[in-house]
Formats: C-alpha cells, structure tokens, sequence
C-alpha cells in the first residue's frame, strides 16, 4: 500500500511538472478577475470563461492555478521565422521589407479550415516551443535585418502579454509591430494594444452570424466592433476575408460587408479575398474557384472600395496595388516580390494622389 501510495503521488507531480519546471515562463495573466472564492474569469476574449481550480480556457494557454490566472504560453514560442511582409498579407506597409514573425500555441476560436490547426488547436504545454522573451525576440528581429515584428500564424490575442511587452519593447528601440489576428477581443485590452500596434490585419471570417457560429465557434458582432476601434484608434487596418465555397461566399454577404467597411472603416481601407484550400476540417470542399474570387472583386470596387485585392491566386493582376485615380500600377507583386514601386512620399507618382498607407519607415511612429 506504501508503495502505491508513492506511485500516485508521484505522477500527480508529473501532471502538474510542466507548470512547475519553469517558473520563469509561468507568468500571471492581464484581464482577469477574482470569480467567488476559487474562481476566477478572464476578460481577455468575449467568451469571458469562468474556470475554476486547474480549469484552462477555450484558448487551452490561459489556466486557473491556485485561484490566479496564469499564460500558461509566456515565451513559448512555437515558431519564428522571418517572413516577407507580403505573406501576412498585409500590402499597405513597407513593401518588400523581412518581417519576424512569432507564435505561441492556442487560439481562441476553432475555425474547421484552420491551415496551422495543429499549433492552433494545441495545449502550449504539449507542443514544442523556444523559450524567448520580449528581449530575446526584438534581438532576433533586429539580428535578422527586421523593420518590424509580426505576431501571428496563431491567434495572438491568447499570447496577450508576450505580444504586448514585446510590441511595447520594440515600439521603444525603433521597431514597427503588426499583429495578425481575427479580432475576437475585448474592447478594454484592445484600446490598450492599439497603443504600441502600428498595423492590425483582420482575418474576418464572414458577414454572417451562423458561419461564425458552426465553423468558427465565435460570434460577428465583437469582431465587427474590433474594427471600428482599430479604425478610432488610428492604427493601420487591413481585412481579409478568405472565401469558403457555399459556406461563406454568397454576394449578399460579400456586398454586406463591403458597404459596412465603406460606412465604418473608410473606402481606403484595403481588403482582400482570399482563396480557400481544403485541409483539416473541411478537406470535402473545393478550392475557391476564381470566377468568386473575382465576383467578390467587382463586388468590392462596385461598392467604392479603393485598394481590392485578390489573395492566394499567384500572379494574378488584383496581387498589385493601382491607384484610384489614374489607374495606374502602383506597386506591382508577383506573389511575394516586389517588381515595381512607384509610390513617392505616400503619393502616385504618376498624377499625385495620396495613397493611404505606411510607405517609408522614416515615419514618425506614436
């Protein structure tokens, strides 16, 4: 019996082990409050979980240990690379520049097209990472030639505070911060981001509540409120919509969420359609076939959007930036590649016209 007695206890430690060999990456979590006695709640996301003793959140990285919250992904990093900033997309800012790009496991939704699901749907205590802090990230990006920091592949909303003592260390030593995210965040801990973010892309699901519902597992009203604070707020903001055949490519939808970005977010505001490709949930569907992708186009340009764009379509002419007045080809992309910048002190420079965005890192960051 004494024997068996030891036996549990000592995998009970085992159970707990990861939480506990490395106290410096366990670090206590913003956004959360006390919840009755034991509980606590997280005001991170919408979904707001009440988790009791031990409970961990939807995003699998935020846990309830001896009545705090914990991020249980702090310096976790499951991935760093350095990308082209055409990758993200995001189109409108230092063209042709390197970006860091980092991620810790977890997500806060559970899209069933996910193409990096098996990181993303990941526990951040069972996936292999590198321990980097804020210091050893900004390091590496400025190591690497970097402008800029991307916080993505991931949701980056659930490494909440490794992206904000990062963005904040970066913002200080010069360096640009863009995060990559689908918006699914309260208003409180959004305002405070925006204040070290330079560029936030929205991967917008769909202008359609029950598509956020049975394929997301979130809801459209916060994402939509996301967009108009990032707007209020004065950080650069692109969207993507990634087009999902039958599921969320209807013309109504599209034309939908084309008139709303035109009313909330200004008709400068660049979107993009993206292709879909089968993989992990959604494996029984078909690409996009082009002919939507470029419905969506018309649609978008139809409705007075001036920067539309096609994405996941190689070498098509809507990869390149055109300015709306003269017509002409602005910035000229084949896939990740730079071929042509004609864009002169944020203007065309053929005719003159300001062309929104973030064209020069000489820019005098807030």
């Amino acid at each position: 019996m004494r024997w068996f007695i030891v036996f549990i206890v000592f995998f009970s430690v085992l159970a707990v082990l990861p939480d506990l060999l490395s106290e410096e990456e366990l670090r206590e979590a913003m956004w959360w409050e006390k919840y009755g006695e034991s509980a606590v709640r997280c005001n991170l996301c919408p979904f707001r979980c009440i988790l009791q003793e031990a409970q961990t959140g939807q995003c699998r990285a935020r846990k309830n240990v001896g009545g705090k919250l914990y991020a249980l992904n702090y310096a976790r990093v499951v991935a760093a690379h350095v990308d082209p900033v055409e990758k993200k997309p995001v189109f409108h800012f230092l063209p042709g520049t390197p970006i860091y790009s980092i991620a810790t496991a977890g997500c806060n939704l559970h899209c069933k097209y996910c193409q990096n699901w098996n990181i993303s749907q990941s526990s951040p205590l069972n996936t292999q990472y590198t321990y980097m802090d804020p210091e050893d990230i900004v390091k590496a990006a400025k190591s690497a030639g970097c402008l800029s920091i991307a916080y993505t592949y991931t949701e980056p909303i659930i490494f909440y505070e490794l992206m904000y003592e990062t963005a904040k260390l970066a913002k200080s030593q010069g360096l640009f911060n863009v995060m990559i995210s689908a918006g699914f965040i309260n208003e409180e801990p959004l305002r405070k981001l925006c204040q070290v973010m330079d560029v936030i892309k929205i991967d917008f699901k769909s202008f359609n509540e029950d598509f956020y519902r049975q394929v997301v597992s979130g809801d459209l009203s916060p994402v939509l409120n996301t967009m108009k604070i990032i707007k209020e707020q004065g950080v650069w903001l692109e969207v993507v919509n990634l087009l999902v055949p039958t599921l969320n490519d209807s013309p109504e939808d599209i034309k939908g969420l084309c008139l709303w970005i035109k009313e909330n977010l200004g008709s400068a505001t660049p979107v993009h359609f993206s292709r879909f490709h089968p993989t992990y949930k959604l494996t029984n569907l078909p690409p996009t076939p082009l002919t939507t992708l470029e419905s969506a186009a018309k649609i978008a340009k139809d409705t007075g959007l001036k920067y539309v764009y096609l994405g996941n379509v190689p070498d098509h002419p809507l990869e390149s930036t055109y300015c709306p007045k003269c017509g002409k080809v602005l910035i000229k992309r084949l896939g990740y590649q730079i071929l042509e910048n004609n864009i002169r002190d944020s203007r065309c420079k053929f005719c003159g016209e300001k062309i929104e965005g973030i064209w020069s890192s000489d820019i005098k960051k807030n």
